[in-house]
């Protein structure tokens, strides 16, 4: 019985010869070294802008209880300029002035700190220095991260 050259040909293509399989190795390897960290960046750019929201929605409660006492909505403490006395004061809400039964809350929630995984937030108060790191305790005028990292941006997070 005779085996004729193309089958002969086809019998000797059956597999993939190392040189192939050793190609699709390093082209595999190739788009993995891309591909990682172009996730890493994305998993921190989607961690900064939870941190951005946060931090927006925090300060425009702030600037709201603000404008409320301004208009004398809000009953004002002594020593506070109008803002409120602590964080959780946006929480639990306040009354308001000549309204009865009515509680005006400015946050649902604390909102966590997307860099830290804990609803802990650095205060300034409008006494406190504009680059102070330390609260004084008088009011609640600015909130940033406790994070000691830094953004893609090159800012640390501290100073957002």
């Amino acid at each position: 019985m005779t085996i004729s050259t193309r089958t002969k040909h086809l019998l000797s293509r059956r597999g993939y010869t190392l040189i192939e399989l050793v190609m699709v190795c390093v082209v595999l390897t190739t788009l993995a070294a891309v591909s990682f960290p172009v996730a890493k960046y994305t998993v921190k750019r989607s961690k900064e802008l939870e941190l951005r929201q946060a931090l927006r929605q925090m300060r425009n409660a702030i600037d709201e209880y603000k404008r409320l006492s301004d208009v004398g909505l809000i009953p004002i403490d002594l020593g506070t300029d109008g803002y409120p006395s602590e964080l959780e004061l946006l929480v639990e809400g306040v009354d308001l002035v000549g309204q009865i039964d009515v509680r005006k809350k400015f946050l649902r929630r604390i909102p966590t700190d997307p860099m830290t995984g804990e609803a802990e937030w650095g205060l300034r108060s409008y006494q406190d220095d504009f680059d102070s790191d330390s609260w004084g305790g008088e009011n609640v005028y600015d909130v940033y991260s406790l994070s000691e990292g830094v953004g893609l941006n090159g800012i640390p997070y501290s100073e957002w």
